[in-house]
């Protein structure tokens, strides 16, 4: 069996960011951007790195990335009936339901663009959630031929929590070219200032201590319902999301590959 790799720059074919998406291996080509992947679920709390890491599984595979807030805003936006309900319950002050946030989950993944796969970002945050997607994949609820692997691919990400608040209150970003950096980690040359064209750094108030240390505890409190439901059935995976970036993705990829071949 042909297996990706990473390549330099004398790649036959096209070639993301990482040199993934053709590689002539002997005889064949390794094309992982037109396998079917399937639904690939990232856990993780905040600052655990599963934006950094869906971007380059959409890179690497050509699936899509779903978050139930884009959604939700997409929804209100374009004034469809699932937005304006959730829009008249968020006008009171409520919590948009289960039943609406997992219709919205439904009818996007019915778009083509899903057909092979998709990471799902945010979904589902409770064990019901898990439950129902579990359902919706068992049926043949789509039009579009079902993915190989049905079943969610589910990876968390486990960060010490020391190293979670360094990640999140050290982040400091230029407003300037959008360049980010970590006081901690990652520092600019200049105390402050962003080293492509000097402007101030700024930090997100999102970042503060005193928001982020309650975002994380109701992380805890919400998801590990949904990590256990996972370990019971046998499905979670768990990556060492304090290793390098790179050695995670690395890791991350081999779990997807491993699990088609």
């Amino acid at each position: 069996m042909d297996l990706p790799r990473a390549v330099g720059g004398s790649a036959a074919g096209g070639r993301g960011r990482y040199g993934w998406e053709t590689r002539r291996l002997g005889a064949g080509v390794t094309m992982p951007r037109t396998r079917d992947v399937g639904p690939i679920v990232l856990l993780g709390p905040p600052g655990a790195g599963k934006g950094t890491q869906s971007k380059r599984l959409m890179e690497r595979y050509g699936i899509p990335q779903i978050s139930t807030g884009d959604l939700l805003r997409d929804n209100v936006q374009r004034g469809t009936e699932l937005g304006q309900a959730a829009k008249a319950i968020m006008a009171q002050g409520g919590l948009v339901p289960d039943k609406l946030v997992c219709d919205m989950v439904r009818e996007r993944l019915n778009q083509p663009d899903c057909r092979r796969g998709y990471i799902l970002d945010g979904f589902p945050r409770t064990a019901a959630q898990a439950g129902w997607l579990d359902a919706l994949l068992e049926e043949k609820f789509f039009d579009n031929p079902r993915p190989t692997q049905a079943m969610p691919i589910v990876v968390r990400l486990d960060v010490d929590y020391n190293q979670l608040l360094l990640r999140i209150t050290g982040r400091r970003s230029c407003p300037s070219c959008g360049r980010i950096y970590n006081v901690h980690f990652q520092p600019p040359k200049v105390d402050g200032l962003c080293d492509v064209d000097g402007t101030a750094l700024v930090a997100r108030d999102d970042d503060r201590l005193e928001v982020i240390k309650p975002r994380l505890e109701a992380y805890e409190r919400q998801t590990r319902p949904v990590a256990d439901y996972y370990e019971r059935t046998r499905r979670l995976v768990s990556i060492d999301g304090d290793q390098p970036m790179d050695k995670v993705t690395e890791r991350l990829f081999s779990i997807i590959e491993d699990n088609q071949a």
